[in-house]
């Protein structure tokens, strides 16, 4: 019986972390769309999948405060669990810290304030990692939403709303 683990495709890459992969890097682009919607600045992600056996994908993001950068790991875990990705760690939260890691094991996020960012520099650091076009990328369905929620917006009942609309009745002004 064949080790899942070290099972081979006829081209000689892995199988099991081909499919990984590409599940990894749709949850990269995920993990830079909250970044970016809970407006982290200078969202990258890194691929790191032929430099590194350690990490498949790295976002980094500059965050604006320690309460803003906690609410993207927090808004980050809570949609990676919903998908079914539970976080293995999370570092710098607790405090003021500039520089918060997420870890999901192959994807990794970094959300840093300017400055961290800037000592740091993990984007030169990882230069020879290729950035994922990830705002090109098509946005997995949104695993929250069911069919038989119901819309803000009734479709089949009247308005009372008084509409814009120029009449070309004349108006009786006395």
């Amino acid at each position: 019986m064949a080790d899942e683990v070290t099972s081979t495709t006829a081209d000689g890459t892995d199988a099991t972390t081909r499919a990984t992969r590409v599940c990894a890097t749709d949850r990269a682009c995920l993990a830079a769309r909250i970044a970016e919607d809970y407006r982290s600045r200078d969202v990258v992600v890194l691929d790191l999948t032929n430099i590194t056996p350690i990490v498949d994908y790295f976002v980094v993001a500059t965050g604006t405060s320690g309460r803003q950068m906690r609410a993207v790991a927090d808004e980050i875990s809570r949609v990676f669990k919903e998908i079914g990705d539970l976080r293995l760690g999370i570092e710098g939260y607790d405090n003021e810290s500039s520089w918060t890691l997420v870890d999901f094991g192959d994807v990794v996020v970094h959300l840093q304030d300017a400055d961290a960012r800037t000592l740091y520099d993990l984007d030169r650091l990882w230069a020879d990692a290729p950035r994922v076009d990830w705002q090109s990328t098509t946005t997995p369905p949104d695993s929250s939403a069911t069919p038989d929620q119901p819309t803000d917006q009734p479709t089949d009942q009247p308005t009372d709303q008084p509409t814009d609309q120029p009449t070309d009745q004349p108006t009786d002004q006395a």
